[in-house]
């Protein structure tokens, strides 16, 4: 399943470091590359200051400094960064109504299930990069 080749890389927005960490190490073993951001506040930045974008956006809703709620309402405002997918996860259960909302093409529950992640990064980024 590698897409080694490719450049696909993943952005993961998420507080909680060890949850950052281990879906990072997870999906570069898979061949992405992965860039991890703390809250939406650091991942709105990291994509501003980026000359290419990531095939996918792997967001966490509940977060300080910025939610990822307010991140997607950024994100959809900005022409630049409107399009990039994102699949939101979270451990309340009751945010998979609200990821609709949000037009997420995903909803992932934590703990998260590896391979239905992996199963959703690989069908979201191959397609993206055909």
């Amino acid at each position: 399943m590698s897409q080694t080749g490719l450049y696909t890389e993943v952005l993961i927005v998420d507080d909680d470091r060890s949850i950052r960490e281990a879906m990072g190490e997870l999906l570069a073993d898979e061949g992405y590359n992965v860039s991890q951001a703390a809250n939406g506040q650091e991942a709105i930045e990291y994509l501003r200051e980026r000359p290419t974008r990531p095939c996918l956006i792997l967001l966490d809703l509940n977060m300080p400094v910025m939610t990822g709620w307010e991140f997607r309402r950024i994100q959809k405002q900005d022409p630049q960064l409107a399009a990039i997918p994102v699949v939101v996860f979270s451990a309340d259960r009751s945010v998979s109504h609200g990821a609709t909302a949000l037009e997420a093409v995903a909803y992932l529950e934590k703990p998260l299930d590896i391979d239905r992640l992996l199963d959703t990064v690989s069908n979201l980024c191959h397609h993206r990069t055909q």
